[in-house]
């Protein structure tokens, strides 16, 4: 992916204000750019742990990775519902979940094996930690969310970046996927509550599977 490739430039133009506030185009590419580098540090981090961990243990701590940057309309949303200026400097303070990184992990411990490997390396700052796996949400909602900065070095600077990185079971992010899917459907319905409710026991099985197929797989080690 490349950071020009997910900027949708008429997007910009047609928002309210947007091509105005920003001035010019270019100091926005600029930072899309920067978070497209700090997204190929972390999985590249990610994936070296993954070779040395395999290594060492015989299997792989993470199936998949997933990477995406913020789409500019989403961007755009969401400084307006924080109700700041659409500026650079104000999207780059202010927003900590444009370039994203999905770890999808095979069992619930080595979510935190490999999270613990990531922010031990001495070039990671970590910004903010919550644990929806140990303390859900709600509706039955499990991930492990890192807001992390890592530096990034071009031709003139080196700079730092923030990245959220989800970790999650292949579980957890098959129940998020269907959840999300019906989200809209459920605000339609008269009464939203039944289907809350029987998500939530679906959350709860998922969860239930997690850990006894990493009981199983302890029986077998």
């Amino acid at each position: 992916m490349s950071a020009t490739s997910g900027i949708n430039m008429e997007l910009l133009r047609s928002s309210d204000n947007a091509e105005g506030s920003l001035k010019s185009m270019q100091p926005f590419i600029d930072l899309m750019m920067k978070y497209e580098c700090a997204l190929m540090e972390i999985e590249t981090k990610l994936k070296v742990l993954n070779t040395e961990f395999a290594l060492q243990h015989n299997r792989n701590p993470f199936e998949s990775i997933k990477s995406r940057l913020k789409q500019p309309i989403s961007i755009i949303d969401k400084m307006k519902k924080k109700g700041l200026p659409l500026t650079v400097e104000n999207i780059e303070e202010n927003l900590t979940d444009i370039a994203g990184i999905r770890v999808i992990c095979s069992f619930p411990e080595d979510i935190y094996i490999l999270a613990d490997l990531l922010t031990d390396q001495d070039d990671i700052n970590v910004v903010c930690v919550k644990d929806y796996i140990r303390n859900p949400k709600p509706n039955g909602y499990r991930s492990l969310h890192l807001i992390v900065e890592i530096p990034i070095f071009l031709s003139k600077e080196k700079k730092y970046m923030k990245v959220e990185v989800q970790f999650r079971t292949i579980a957890m992010d098959f129940w998020a996927s269907l959840d999300h899917k019906l989200k809209y459907k459920k605000d339609n319905l008269k009464h939203p509550e039944i289907i809350a409710q029987e998500l939530k026991k679906c959350a709860d099985m998922s969860t239930a599977m997690d850990y006894k197929m990493q009981e199983i797989r302890h029986m077998l080690e």
